[in-house]
C-alpha cells in the first residue's frame, strides 16, 4: 500500500509525527475495486470513510423508478461513504462503485475510534473534512433548486475539472440533474457560434 497521497493531504490541515504517520497507516484497508464492481450497496452498513488512491468511484441513490441520482464523484485524493450509515452504524441508502478500475484507502469505524483516542488531532482532522463536505452540499442543493442546467454544469466543470473529459455524459447529466440527451443538446448548442 502506498500511503503517500493520504499522508499529502492530510498534512494540509494538520501535523503529524512519524510515528503518528505509522499508528494511522497500520489502521488503514487496502482495497481494489474493478470497474462496475461495488464498494457498498444500498442496505449494506457503511464500514467507514475510503480515500481514492486510483480510480474514480462515485455514490449515488436510485429513485422508485430505477433512476441513478449521482450524489458524489470520488477521483484521486477524495473522500467517499455514505456517512449517514457509518455514523449511525445503521444500513446505508446509497450504492458506491468503481466507475474505472480503482484502490482505495479504507479507514474502518471502529479503527477511526482508536484513532481519535490515540490522536486527538485527527478530531480537528475530520472535522474539517465535514464542514468542507456540508458547505459543499449545501452550495449544491441551492444550484440544483436554484439554477439553470447550464449553470449547474458550469459549477460542476468548477468541481471536478479532471472529470469532464473522462465521465461519460450519462454519469454527469444525473449529478447535475438532467436526462443525457438535454445535455448532450445543451451542449451541442453552446458549442455553435
Amino acid at each position: 500500500m502506498d500511503p503517500s497521497l493520504l499522508l499529502q493531504h492530510i498534512a494540509t490541515h494538520i501535523t503529524l509525527t512519524a510515528e503518528e504517520q505509522d499508528y494511522f497507516i497500520s489502521l488503514l484497508h487496502e482495497r481494489k475495486i474493478k470497474k462496475k464492481q461495488y464498494l457498498t450497496q444500498e442496505g449494506d452498513v457503511t464500514k467507514g470513510p475510503a480515500f481514492v488512491t486510483e480510480g474514480i468511484l462515485r455514490s449515488y441513490s436510485l429513485d422508485s423508478n430505477g433512476f441513478e441520482h449521482v450524489i458524489q464523484f470520488a477521483p484521486p485524493g477524495w473522500w467517499i461513504g455514505d456517512m449517514n450509515s457509518m455514523i449511525r452504524q445503521q444500513p446505508g441508502i446509497l450504492y458506491c462503485d468503481a466507475l474505472e478500475d480503482s484502490t482505495i484507502c479504507w479507514l474502518w469505524k471502529s479503527d477511526l475510534d482508536k484513532l481519535y483516542a490515540a490522536i486527538p488531532k485527527f478530531e480537528r482532522f475530520f472535522r474539517i473534512l465535514a464542514e468542507n463536505a456540508i458547505g459543499t452540499y449545501q452550495t449544491r442543493l441551492i444550484n440544483i433548486l436554484s439554477l439553470p442546467a447550464k449553470e449547474r454544469y458550469a459549477s460542476f466543470c468548477r468541481q471536478y475539472p479532471s472529470l469532464i473529459d473522462c465521465l461519460p455524459q450519462k454519469q454527469i447529466a444525473s449529478y447535475i440533474g438532467v436526462t443525457p440527451e438535454f445535455l448532450s443538446k445543451m451542449l451541442n448548442t453552446s458549442n455553435k457560434p
